[in-house]
């Protein structure tokens, strides 16, 4: 008779280091050794190879599988005479499984990471300016927040949908919000003065013109379901994986489809279950969990994924009129407007410097949506 006793249950134990380097090397991920190993004995084919790989004996990484076998109660890799070695069904879905968690965390890793670094700046260097910035989820943005390091200035970055951005930013929660909108070409777009006109006040708040990217739809790899364009949503057995509720990318959907004259209620996945960032929409897509998802193309490029262009954006990042003038908005705006800033967009797909980088715009001209009348009552989401 087959056990059906549930497996052991494992725990999980985070530590963060300090280490030396700039602010660039900090690594975008929590490192573990298991995966790293598995990640390598799959890419090589052997024990020996992989051991050259991670700068390790043949006998400590031979030790090192076992170990881990030994804690999981399950093999890892399957030898076979003659042939590389294979991961086995278990090690391949905990590939995926790792992957997908680590690619959602990470706007929370970032921001712990964040938090760390801005009280240990302050604690070392008291010249040394910090700022807290709630920004709709963008590639960009820890670009920037890299870049602001070496110029003495600590970006405390923490993801967040556009609307809950703005609604940080009026609450006090930080000093500068970043949101992004379509560019319409004059057109008028209801879902998007309906969610953050409210949240936006002339006089009040001052945009800063930060960089453009391309939203569109997400698919496979070699798109084996062709993909092609917004009604392909609505084909019978096409998995949709959308953004959380409040988050630009969600409204940018809305606004497609309601301009396509496509219900939402048509196409499956639509409401949920949700994802908090592209990378999240990527990772779905690139482990079969999703057929296609609305993302930016940094993030299907770095899935090496299909991607159909929808939509370009502008993303902005906006303070209240008293921060302006303080040092630490004036050290980014520098940052914006210099050649660093268009050098790091440059390493994304679909990313270029807005024509005015760092400029403080008008709020009135800069949306294209803003003239567009709220209903009486209409709330911001």
């Amino acid at each position: 008779m087959a056990d059906s006793s549930p497996p052991p249950r494992r725990g999980i134990h985070l530590e963060y280091r300090f280490a030396p380097g700039d602010a660039r090397q900090r690594g975008a991920e929590l490192a573990n050794p298991l995966v790293d190993l598995l990640r390598t004995l799959r890419d090589t084919g052997s024990i020996s190879a992989a051991a050259r790989s991670m700068g390790s004996s043949y006998r400590h990484t031979w030790g090192a599988l076992k170990q881990w076998e030994a804690t999981l109660g399950a093999p890892l890799v399957v030898w076979v005479k003659g042939q590389n070695a294979r991961l086995t069904p278990l090690a391949e879905r905990l590939l995926w499984a790792e992957t997908r968690a680590r690619t959602r965390l990470t706007p929370h890793i970032e921001a712990l990471r964040s938090e760390l670094e801005r009280v240990l700046a302050l604690a070392f260097d008291a010249a040394h300016d910090a700022i807290t910035v709630y920004a709709s989820h963008d590639l960009a943005l820890p670009l920037l927040r890299d870049r602001a390091d070496a110029q003495g200035l600590h970006i405390d970055l923490r993801f967040a949908g556009s609307s809950d951005a703005l609604q940080a930013l009026a609450q006090g929660r930080c000093e500068v919000a970043g949101f992004h909108v379509p560019v319409f070409g004059g057109g008028k777009a209801p879902s998007f003065a309906h969610s953050l006109k409210g949240l936006l006040k002339p006089g009040r708040h001052k945009l800063l013109a930060c960089h453009r990217r391309t939203q569109g739809l997400i698919a496979a790899h070699g798109n084996p379901r062709e993909v092609i364009g917004l009604h392909d949503l609505e084909r019978p057995g096409l998995r949709f994986v959308n953004r959380q509720p409040g988050s630009g990318t969600r409204l940018l959907a809305e606004h497609l489809l309601a301009e396509a004259q496509i219900d939402p209620q048509r196409i499956a996945g639509f409401h949920g279950p949700n994802e908090d960032t592209h990378v999240a929409v990527a990772a779905a897509v690139a482990s079969g969990v999703a057929d296609v998802g609305l993302g930016i193309e940094a993030a299907a490029a770095q899935f090496n994924l299909h991607f159909v262009p929808l939509a370009q954006e502008d993303y902005y990042l906006v303070c209240l009129k008293e921060a302006l003038d303080s040092a630490a908005v004036q050290r980014l705006r520098a940052l914006l407007a210099a050649p660093v800033w268009a050098e790091a967009l440059a390493t994304l797909a679909g990313c270029v410097p807005h024509e005015r980088p760092g400029e403080v715009l008008a709020l009135t001209k800069a949306l294209p949506w803003w003239h567009y009348r709220v209903p009486k009552g209409a709330r911001a989401d």
